[in-house]
């Protein structure tokens, strides 16, 4: 990553600026984080979901509004068996419209998939209880027909729900209202409070209520606001919001620290949080003012520093890519660029068959062309495969290299695709293809495969194991590690792939018997016996895959069935140039 000087200085200014001001918003105009559907539009100060409308005549507006966080959040690690935590805090206004009677309400959602969400009917713009709907969603609704806050899952009925007049709350008032929605899962709990001092947290709940929401939602879900009207006319307003996830690897705070760190969705810029603690609030809020001005004296040695590291990295040579192995650094809730159906499909000219380059248990791999990245291979999902429903190897393989799996012996993910049916994932392209075909499939290619190539083969595929199985932070077992998954770059450099059956491991627990998963010829025997996973049995498969290298031979020999093991022991004493060895010693 390149260091621009000016660019640095200017950042500099910025923060100098900012700390220094007393100033306690900022413009709010997050036209990159958020994406608006149907009569959803941004003002200066605020989100407005749904716009006024006449109610004596047709009008042209849908009366639904929706406004989602750009980016998928993960709620779930499947690898780990956790669930996320969230805190999500905002402040909403409910204007009416003079001879018009109100609208539904406004509420919270999150949902699996916000394409297939109608923009012309559902109650508050939730899908409809005969909805075709397949998704899953979560939403906290404040229902101004009676008054009421709910919790719904999966249909517009109510988990929960309770009538807010004995909190002395009017969703009709027209007040600027602040809402907090927590759910701690060490609890199985969800809790909201709802006020109308912004700054000041009630003493309890209007509602409390136990759920588990690792049964509601998939790992990766959408976030965001949706209002109704219908027939009647009323301006839902969000005027602020801040989310957090906590408690999974990726999150970068505990939920002790849920009113510190950094937020996911946070507008506008503001110094404080809604509803947070009094106390808090106005201690943070007169720090702001004293110590402004240190702040900003801090800030300009800090920037002074930072302009003095620059120039003395400008002097030195930097290869970091060659030790992105030994750094692990997690991404949080950052994913990968999301690509469109329709680019998936131009990449590949519509899944055309020519177009394979490989297929396994679950997906089909097309080489593809894609004009912000150049040449990638596309995994396509298949639907009801032998590995189960596509969304399970998908979201396994997708949550681990999302993680933590940045290394040069590993082969990077750089898009992927949710849309409809299909799910995808677009990985950098291997222009010599798969080991296996070229040590097995007399490629044009075996004839470049010298033993210098051979041995720095080895050596990649074992650098990418130690890396997943000590180095990394959320360590991994690979569980499939064989030829056909070690894919050759132009250089013929290893790098390691398909972590569709991939386990996060944890040394200090013990770890539940499996069914035996991977392919025949690879599996360690103490795997096959006991049916757990651990690094050794991927030690073994790697073991198996050196014996190919080095021989040429297949894990199981198809004409007589014997392993690849036992051949190994029977040529120990036997010249390099026998007959049953693919390649000769030179």
């Amino acid at each position: 990553m390149r260091f621009s000087l000016q660019k640095l200085i200017r950042v500099c200014l910025f923060f100098i600026f900012t700390i220094n001001s007393p100033s306690l918003s900022a413009p709010f105009l997050p036209l990159n984080n958020v994406t608006l559907y149907g009569d959803a539009s941004f003002t200066t100060k605020s989100i407005n979901l749904t716009q006024k409308r006449n109610c004596s005549s047709s009008s042209p507006f849908s009366g639904i509004g929706r406004a989602f966080y750009a980016y998928p959040v993960r709620f779930l690690d499947s690898l780990a068996n956790k669930t996320a935590s969230f805190l999500c805090t905002f402040s909403f206004t409910m204007h009416p419209t003079p001879s018009c009677p109100f609208g539904d309400g406004v509420g919270f959602l999150i949902t699996s998939d916000i394409d297939s969400l109608s923009i012309s009917d559902g109650y508050m713009g939730l899908p409809m209880q005969d909805s075709d709907m397949e998704d899953s969603f979560l939403a906290v609704e404040f229902n101004t027909n009676d008054n009421h806050v709910g919790v719904d899952t999966n249909e517009v009925r109510s988990l929960a729900s309770v009538n807010v007049d004995s909190a002395g709350i009017d969703l009709k008032s027209g007040k600027e209202m602040a809402a907090r929605i927590e759910y701690k899962d060490s609890e199985k709990m969800i809790r909201v409070w709802i006020g109308y001092e912004l700054q000041i947290r009630p003493p309890s709940p209007v509602l409390s209520t136990h759920i588990d929401i690792s049964n509601q939602l998939k790992e990766f879900m959408r976030i965001g606001f949706t209002a109704s009207n219908h027939k009647a006319s009323a301006v839902y307003s969000i005027n602020s919001w801040r989310f957090r996830t906590f408690g999974l690897i990726s999150s970068s705070v505990s939920w002790d620290q849920s009113d510190e760190g950094n937020c996911l969705m946070c507008f506008p810029e503001e110094i404080g949080e809604h509803f947070s603690d009094s106390h808090h609030s106005k201690s943070l809020l007169k720090l702001t003012y004293i110590y402004g001005s240190l702040a900003a004296f801090v800030t300009l040695l800090g920037c002074i520093l930072a302009i003095v590291f620059v120039f003395a990295l400008r002097r030195k040579k930097r290869d970091r890519r060659d030790n992105e192995g030994q750094l692990c650094r997690l991404q949080g809730n950052r994913v990968p660029q999301r690509l469109s159906l329709s680019e998936i499909k131009s990449a590949t000219e519509g899944f055309n068959h020519e177009k394979i380059i490989g297929e396994g248990a679950s997906a089909v791999v097309y080489e593809g062309d894609i004009p912000s990245k150049g040449a990638v291979a596309i995994k396509r999902f298949v639907q009801g495969n032998k590995l189960g429903p596509s969304h399970i190897p998908f979201n396994t393989e997708f949550a681990s290299m999302v993680g933590c799996l940045r290394h040069k012996n590993l082969i990077q993910l750089q898009g992927w695709c949710c849309e409809r049916n299909e799910l995808v994932l677009v990985y950098e392209f291997m222009p010599n293809g798969s080991l296996d075909k070229i040590l097995h499939e007399r490629s044009h290619l075996t004839k470049f495969l010298t033993w210098e190539r051979r041995l720095n083969i080895v050596l990649g595929v074992s650098s990418a194991l130690m890396y997943l199985h000590e180095e990394c932070e959320n360590h991994i077992i690979h569980r499939d590690v064989k030829s056909c998954n070690i894919m050759l770059d132009g250089e013929f450099n290893a790098k390691l792939g398909d972590f569709g059956l991939a386990k996060v491991f944890d040394d200090s627990r013990t770890r539940d018997a499996t069914v035996p998963a991977g392919t025949m010829g690879y599996f360690a025997p103490e795997y096959v016996y006991s049916g757990v996973p651990t690094v050794k049995t991927d030690v073994y498969s790697f073991g198996v895959v050196v014996l190919e290298v080095a021989s040429g031979r297949k894990p199981i020999d198809e004409e007589d069935c014997e392993e690849i093991l036992s051949w190994a022991g029977r040529m120990e004493d036997t010249p390099w140039s026998t007959p049953r060895t693919h390649f000769s010693k030179n």
